[in-house]
């Protein structure tokens, strides 16, 4: 995996890499995979960090975030929460959820409560 941090997501990435829900994760790198958002008046596109393939059935999906300090993560986290909404009700693509996390110890909590 080729990371944009020097440890957060290298170390995310392990957690997912090992934990026993997780189906396949992916790094969210030059897959063309944006979620569109609005703010000031102008359009753009939010890449999140992670895309999980949980052990569910039927499919379920991860978008993941980690987060440091982002002064537009509330505009992003909408976007998100509109886009799994969206895709969510359309139901041809399995059950998607989204999730940021501040503290990448907190990823192996976090999986194990969405699958439950």
């Amino acid at each position: 995996m080729v990371a944009d941090t020097k440890q957060w997501e290298q170390s995310a990435a392990y957690y997912l890499d090992r934990h026993e829900t997780v189906e396949a994760f992916v790094k969210n790198a030059g897959l063309g995979f944006a979620i569109p958002y609005l703010h000031n008046g102008q359009m753009h596109d939010y890449v999140p960090d992670f895309i999980v393939r949980l052990k569910t059935e039927p499919a379920s999906y991860l978008i993941l975030e980690t987060k440091g300090y982002d002064p537009l993560e509330e505009v992003k986290g909408a976007a998100a929460e509109r886009w799994v909404a969206a895709v969510n009700a359309d139901g041809t693509y399995g059950t998607w959820r989204y999730a940021v996390i501040k503290k990448v110890s907190d990823v192996p909590s976090l999986l194990g409560h969405l699958v439950r």
